[in-house]
This record gives C-alpha cells, sequence and structure tokens, in this order.
C-alpha cells in the first residue's frame, strides 16, 4: 500500500526527531542503544 506525501513527511519528521535525540545522547552506551532502535525501526518499515 502507497504512502501519500503528507505520510511520507510525517515518517520523516520522527526519523529526523528521533536522529536528533540520539545526537544529544552523553551516555555512549545510551546513543548506541537509541540508534540501534532506530535502525530497528527501520528496517521493520521496509519489511511491512
Amino acid at each position: 500500500m502507497g504512502k501519500t506525501d503528507s505520510q511520507f513527511k510525517a515518517f520523516i519528521r520522527f526519523v529526523i526527531d528521533a536522529l536528533k535525540e540520539v545526537a544529544v545522547e552523553k551516555d555512549e552506551n545510551k546513543r548506541a542503544e537509541k540508534m540501534a532502535k532506530i535502525i530497528e525501526n527501520l528496517q521493520k518499515t521496509l519489511e511491512d
């Protein structure tokens, strides 16, 4: 099923927000965990 432009833009906003949160994380372990979660979510999105 295709996505509309507004759905795609909302998805991109989500990804940007998640990456910004990772960028300011001071704790290296937490940063790695958050990045892994983002990657996992993106992979699941591709598989849907």
